[in-house]
């Protein structure tokens, strides 16, 4: 081998190693990756965990001859699940409780709830609403008795009635699915539904339990796992808007924090916690304990885009246990729509499972726009003219604001003669004067050129708080509005064959009209406001933000969109009365009788002297 060849391998080496250092993932990253791959695993292993516990006991049971005796086989169990060894076989059977809201359904393997369907909504299909349904879900206690890892999931508990189907509109109505755990001891899920209530009380009863769990148990698993449900016409939206979210006990309430790696989100809850939600845009499925839950870690994963399940949620909750003879354990389940007054009449800070914005813009929402909206609601029934109507309230509450920007744009523009002479007058090279006579020029005339940007500014907490409602409002839902069949989701008038990234597979007819409205808005007010010294890239970036929002809301709620469009209509209605109303002349009389007056300097325009001294320019005065 030649030097040269030698002298590039060697290189070559460098090379890699040097690209192998610089490439390599920090510990930051190593560490998120590792979250992300622990919170796939939980959730694998949670739909795998009573599977394999199942497989466990047959593969024990295959060892066995088929000439084993019902006695050998009946010990495998035992040493398999202890004292819930005759639990491990069983029949499968279906009860139901009901009343005029929900509809759950419970399945004997697992004593648990198998689905809940809200009786008064339907999906974008006109399908009944199930917050869960059969084998998409979990729940389960998990417990160690004897050194032996029980999950009740696949245990059969024996039904305490012969009624399938209990209806508790004329009264309260309960069942009880209890789990044998030899003699004198079991456990009961003792379920009770009231009368016109979204609350499913659920009790964990336990009866000489402390002889079977181990007597330094304080604390019982339960391990709670849900496949979200796409129940709305906008899949990404739907995804966008469910989470997991929670109230610490006698403190605030939070929800998961979205995650950067991937599509993973998982959250240690270290401290006493009230209650958990698994939360869509517009309905909830809520745990919540009589007293608290010790803590609980949750988490959500994100499948790919073609899964059927939007999120997967899961919760793994230790519930307090004291080791008595006879122990209840109480807990609630919340079937719920996410109604801000129902949720308010329930207590418990339920009221957070709607999004209404930060809590300033959420004080907004709450004390103002639903107030507002709901008593609309009782006197009108088309919610199209509610929200034209709430148009037309917040146009004229913020008018006196935005008459102040009418005026102070008048002002600025019939100084746009005296501004083209100081532009004249100080070339490029000499931007410090130009900027000291100008801001002169305003102080004389007393023009606050900040005038027309304060009101405007001052109206942003209105129009964010109405941008969180509208989409969060279940009130909108399948509601209908001239060719809008849902105000809560996009009005389509077009589906296209294929996508525009960043915009959709559909043409939505009001988001059109609200870009277009907001064009000619945006127009007139730069004619209104105009000067010879416009801010650069100011009059392309106003007229891009039109067509940035045509992209924006192509697929948010049609709702949003008409309000956007009539505000935007009276907007230029009422430009276009104030500017006849307006006497152009009268207000440069008023400003040149200013300019006569003797004005002193502001401590601004102090500083900007002393600039100018320090570095050697002498201001004319």
């Amino acid at each position: 081998m030649d030097k040269k060849s030698l002298i590039g391998l060697v290189l070559m080496g460098v090379l890699l190693v040097a690209y192998s250092i610089f490439t390599k993932p920090s510990k930051e990253a190593m560490e998120r990756n590792q979250r992300y791959n622990d919170s796939i695993s939980r959730v694998e292993a949670q739909k795998n965990f009573e599977s394999q516990q199942k497989k466990s006991l047959n593969d024990s049971t295959a060892q066995i001859t088929a000439a084993a005796t019902p006695e050998e086989l009946n010990q495998i169990k035992v040493n398999q699940l202890g004292a819930f060894a005759d639990a491990s076989t069983g029949e499968e059977k279906f009860f139901f409780l009901e009343n005029k809201k929900i509809k759950v359904k419970f399945t004997s393997k697992g004593g648990r709830p198998y689905s809940a369907e809200l009786k008064d909504y339907k999906t974008f299909e006109e399908k009944p609403v199930l917050l869960f349904d059969g084998e998409t879900t979990h729940f389960s206690l998990q417990f160690f008795t004897q050194n032996k890892a029980i999950a009740t999931q696949n245990l059969y508990f024996l039904p305490q009635t012969q009624e399938i189907s209990q209806d508790a509109q004329s009264g309260t109505k309960t069942l009880v699915m209890r789990l044998p755990a030899g003699e004198g001891s079991w456990i009961d899920f003792v379920y009770t539904l009231e009368p016109d209530s979204y609350k499913l009380s659920y009790t964990i009863r336990m009866q000489g339990m402390d002889k079977v769990l181990g007597k330094n148990t304080s604390m019982i698993d339960l391990d709670w796992l849900m496949d979200i449900r796409q129940q709305e016409k906008w899949k990404k939206g739907d995804a966008q808007y469910a989470t997991v979210q929670y109230k610490f006990y006698q403190s605030e309430a939070g929800k998961l924090k979205p995650s950067t790696i991937k599509a993973a989100s998982t959250e240690n809850l270290t401290t006493k916690v009230e209650w958990i939600g698994f939360k869509q845009q517009f309905f909830s499925t809520v745990l919540m304990a009589n007293n608290y839950m010790t803590s609980a870690r949750i988490s959500s994963v994100t499948p790919e885009e073609d899964a059927v399940p939007i999120k997967t949620f899961s919760a793994e909750i230790s519930l307090p246990f004291e080791g008595k003879s006879q122990e209840d354990i109480g807990l609630t389940f919340y079937f719920v729509p996410n109604h801000y007054k129902t949720l308010k009449a329930e207590g418990h800070d339920l009221t957070n499972l709607v999004d209404l914005g930060w809590k300033f813009i959420s004080w907004i929402n709450k004390w103002f726009v639903i107030n507002i909206f709901h008593w609309l609601e009782g006197v009108i029934g088309n919610y199209g003219i509610i929200i034209i109507i709430l148009t037309i309230f917040f146009k004229l509450l913020v008018f006196p604001l935005s008459y102040k920007s009418f005026i102070s744009g008048a002002k600025m523009k019939v100084l746009k003669p005296q501004i083209d002479e100081i532009n004249k007058k100080f070339g490029a090279d000499k931007a410090m004067e130009k900027q000291q006579a100008t801001m002169a020029l305003y102080k004389k005339a007393g023009v606050n050129p900040l005038g027309g940007c304060l009101p405007t500014l001052l109206q942003m907490p209105i129009w964010i708080a109405l941008f969180r409602f509208f989409p969060s409002s279940i009130e909108l839902r399948h509601q209908p509005f001239l060719w809008a069949s849902d105000l809560s989701t996009y009005d389509s008038i077009l589906n296209l064959p294929f996508t525009i990234p960043g915009y959709g597979a559909h043409i939505s007819l009001f988001t059109l009209l609200m870009a277009a409205s907001m064009l000619v808005t945006t127009k007139m007010s730069m004619d209104q406001t105009q000067t010879a010294q416009p801010v650069p890239g100011m009059k392309v970036m106003m007229y891009m933000m039109p067509v940035m929002m045509l992209f924006w809301f192509n697929s948010y709620a049609a709702g949003l969109s008409v309000y956007y469009f009539f505000s935007n209509v009276f907007s230029y209605l009422q430009q276009m009365i104030v500017k006849r109303s307006i006497d152009e002349e009268k207000i440069l009389n008023k400003l040149k009788e200013n300019q006569k007056k003797t004005v002193k300097k502001s401590k601004f325009q102090e500083r900007l002297d002393q600039l100018a001294k320090e570095r050697g320019i002498q201001t004319k005065r």
